[in-house]
């Protein structure tokens, strides 16, 4: 009786660790799953996020290490492919860093942020301005900080004026002849960069 006791406790130990793992995996829409795994960025992003959510509120720091891990096999896969929401996930994951398992890392995240930037993404261009008017991840540089907060200023959004606030505030820290240099690089880049909504 004693024996088959042990058994018992054995057999429930490992299913009540493997069962919570399974009902998280399970959690990812299958359809999802397989347009991720068939190579649909827009899917990879959208997995990627899921795990990001499981991560924030794991608890169990094993399977929370293991949530960060696949966070960033997603993003990284949607990146690989040019797509900005991979980028913005890593980018944003590294920032943040992952628990133990993802250390912060502002170099990265600068570097991918700088990928969605150099597409167009205003968010991605503010953030990229802000970390080289703060020297984090990249050398402190009002000028590259002045040049993509106007990028980000110039697209009508939500945060476009707290955009052009930033800005503003960067472009009292620099020359007036910096400051014509800039607006000169910031029309080159538009100019080859034309938006679909004509911002």
């Amino acid at each position: 009786m004693a024996i088959r006791g042990n058994h018992l406790i054995s057999l429930a130990f490992i299913l009540g660790t493997l069962l919570p793992a399974a009902a998280q995996t399970g959690a990812i829409d299958p359809a999802l799953l397989a347009r991720a795994n068939s190579g649909d960025p827009a899917a990879q992003v959208a997995v990627g996020d899921e795990y990001a959510h499981a991560a924030a509120t794991e608890h169990d720091s094993l399977r929370m290490a293991d949530d960060y891990q696949q966070e960033l096999k997603w993003y990284r896969k949607a990146a690989e492919q040019n797509y900005i929401g991979g980028e913005m996930g890593l980018a944003a994951l590294y920032r943040d860093g992952g628990g133990k398992s993802i250390p912060r890392d502002m170099e990265q995240a600068a570097a991918w942020y700088r990928k969605a930037a150099d597409q167009g993404d205003p968010t991605a261009q503010a953030t990229l301005g802000l970390l080289y008017s703060m020297g984090q991840g990249v050398s402190h540089d009002d000028v590259e900080a002045y040049f993509w907060l106007s990028l980000a200023a110039s697209v009508k959004g939500p945060n476009q004026a707290k955009y052009a606030v930033n800005c503003q505030l960067i472009g009292e820290r620099i020359t007036s002849y910096q400051l014509s240099d800039v607006e000169d690089r910031v029309a080159a880049w538009r100019a080859a960069h034309p938006r679909p909504d004509g911002n």
